[in-house]
């Protein structure tokens, strides 16, 4: 009898073992963030702006920082808080803080993760509508430029805008 179970459970187990599929999500690799951070600088320096430059992963985990060359002591936390953000909510900075302009109701989104920087330069990192992180820009005299060469960034890797 139990030899009868046991061998029942040695040929039920890998049915059961294959029956379930596990999760697959996609993820921003390090080579892209890499790849886009730099395109982002490259294209913000070109213009004479000193900037840095954050690609954070779709969990808000940092995964790249470039601090510009002769770039502000604070681009490098503006830059993580924008790529925070939009990762975290998955839509660009400025029509953020549009939103919540628009709606006083809404203020209290600027309490809701320290971490989070509510200001033009942030964008979500998306390959169709998948969601794989944010870029954030920190730096230039404004948050429009530093969301231009975020998009830049963007492009180079094929990204969503």
């Amino acid at each position: 009898m139990i030899r009868t179970l046991v061998l029942a459970a040695a040929l039920v187990a890998p049915l059961a073992a294959t029956a379930q599929e596990l999760p697959t999500t996609p993820y921003l690799p390090l080579e892209l963030a890499t790849k886009a951070a730099d395109a982002a600088l490259k294209a913000c320096v070109a213009e004479g702006h000193n900037v840095s430059v954050a690609i954070v992963a779709r969990d808000g985990a940092t995964k790249v920082v470039f601090k510009g060359d002769n770039s502000g002591p604070h681009t490098g936390a503006s830059a993580q808080g924008k790529a925070f953000t939009s990762a975290a909510l998955g839509r660009d900075t400025a029509g953020l803080a549009e939103f919540i302009a628009g709606k006083p109701a809404n203020e209290g989104m600027r309490d809701m993760d320290s971490r989070m920087v509510i200001q033009a330069g942030g964008l979500p990192v998306k390959f169709g509508k998948a969601l794989v992180g944010g870029i954030g820009v920190g730096g230039a005299p404004s948050g429009d430029i530093d969301a231009k060469c975020a998009a830049a960034g963007l492009k180079a890797i094929g990204a969503a805008e």
